[in-house]
């Protein structure tokens, strides 16, 4: 009998079968198209990283962040503004719907549910197509945020005062002065210095460090009011007031 000749085979449900997983083609089944990781595709890498860094070095230097005056904790009228990056979140507080009573639905629940849905969109569609208008489900919800955070930005940005913010954080002169005076004791006890900082920096009011105005002027604004100062607001004697007038006329940046 030849070798081989009648042999049967039969399965042991006892021994394992040995599976293997889906285990990918070993790089050298693709000729041309592979390359050794050091130095190659390393250095590759490295030159690209450089040249963004480069890019980016270059661009800090010829646009620094622009830096705003320090931190008043007496000037109430200052309104921050976030990065370019958080300005559609920071347009959707200003709705109705969003803000006041409702600020817990557009701080908390409607950025949840944007992100939320964004973390849960690989589980909402399995499939394996990647074409995207294949994908209408997950390809509607990133066309809706990036339409959203578009329109948003651009409505941040347009309904935004810049002049008024610039004005706002703008860098001024400090005035000398001696706080031992006696016009900076009426001055700090007075109401001016809410509107104008506690070293005449200006903040709701305007600085009154570079003022122009006589101490005549002063002491008829201190009374009468201009713009936006209404009349009145003095409450104090009228040899304080000459004496306030002269002490702001007199400082200087």
């Amino acid at each position: 009998m030849h070798r081989g000749k009648g042999m049967k085979f039969v399965g042991d449900s006892r021994i394992p079968a040995d599976r293997k997983s889906n285990i990918p083609k070993d790089y050298s089944e693709y000729p041309g198209k592979t390359e050794a990781f050091w130095p190659n595709f390393l250095l590759k890498e490295w030159m690209v990283g450089s040249v963004f860094l480069v890019g980016y070095l270059i661009l800090t230097v010829a646009h620094p962040s622009p830096l705003e005056r320090q931190a008043d904790p007496t000037d109430t009228g200052y309104i921050p503004l976030p990065d370019w990056y958080f300005l559609f979140l920071y347009q959707l507080l200003k709705y109705e719907f969003a803000s006041g009573p409702f600020n817990v639905i557009g701080a908390i629940v409607i950025p949840g549910l944007a992100f939320g849905a964004l973390l849960l969109a690989p589980f909402m569609d399995k499939g394996p197509e990647r074409r995207a208008f294949k994908r209408p489900l997950p390809t509607a919800f990133m066309l809706l945020a990036l339409a959203s955070m578009i329109y948003l930005t651009w409505e941040s940005v347009v309904n935004h005062d810049w002049e008024a913010a610039k004005a706002q954080g703008e860098i001024r002169e400090e005035a000398q002065f001696d706080t031992e005076a006696e016009g900076y004791k009426i001055y700090s006890q007075a109401s001016c210095i809410g509107c104008h900082g506690n070293a005449f920096e200006g903040g709701l009011g305007p600085s009154l460090a570079t003022t122009d105005k006589t101490a005549e002027e002063i002491a008829d604004i201190a009374v009468y009011g201009q713009g936006t100062m209404a009349a009145g607001l003095w409450e104090g004697t009228d040899e304080e007031l000459q004496e306030l007038a002269k002490f702001i006329d007199e400082l200087s940046p």
